[in-house]
């Protein structure tokens, strides 16, 4: 098992990117995400592995930070859900949308995946609900589950249900809503303002840059 390369990058095509480790060339497939920063990143890197070893293959996966990872071997734990698939998901979604997707039971963020349709996306988001809690370091992205539902709990939860109902009706996910919303409420703090509906719409607003 080849759990780590540290190596130069030379090439990159598609999702496929080439690490020299010591003379020696791996092809490494990664996310559109892990892409993006390993070109702006120095040539020298760091990716952590996972192998999946078929009858006719053997292909690596690599991942910048173990939430990438972890998540990955999340994802493929779901009926209909290959390294493919899985891949494309954290294409469109980083480890923390994906936690706040499946606690909010938000099924259109993973259908935003190339290849995701809504059953699956719902099948994903059903499975993973059960399991989340079991990967601490997915979990932690997203300052724990607990911390999730309880950032918005605290205060006046008439005031959040009508916040997150007037950001619903404006178009926006329920997941992307309730990440938005968990985010203005701690900005807020203890001033108080956090109980007034208007002030946390527009302190929501802004999370999301509208």
């Amino acid at each position: 098992m080849i759990a780590q390369l540290r190596g130069t990058l030379v090439e990159y095509v598609d999702n496929i990117v080439i690490l020299d480790v010591g003379g020696v060339g791996y092809a490494v497939t990664v996310s559109g995400k892990t892409q993006a920063q390993l070109g702006l990143a120095d040539p020298a890197v760091r990716l952590l592995t996972e192998m999946i070893v078929r009858e006719d293959s053997m292909t690596l996966f690599g991942f910048l930070e173990p939430e990438e990872r972890d998540a990955f071997r999340l994802l493929t734990t779901v009926q209909g859900v290959g390294a493919k698939a899985a891949l494309a998901i954290l294409s469109v979604l980083s480890p923390a949308e994906l936690s706040s997707a499946i606690i909010a039971g938000d099924k259109a963020m993973v259908t935003r995946a190339d290849g995701v349709g809504p059953k699956l996306a719902q099948r994903v988001v059903n499975e993973l609900s059960e399991k989340i809690g079991k990967l601490p370091t997915l979990v932690d992205a997203m300052g724990g589950v607990g911390a999730v539902s309880a950032g918005l709990a605290e205060g006046n939860d008439a005031v959040v249900a009508d916040a997150m109902s007037a950001l619903l009706n404006l178009g926006y996910g329920r997941a992307e809503a309730h990440a938005a919303l968990l985010r203005a409420r701690q900005k807020m703090g203890e001033s108080g303002a956090a109980d007034n509906v208007s002030s946390l719409i527009a302190g929501a607003l802004q999370e999301m840059g509208s």
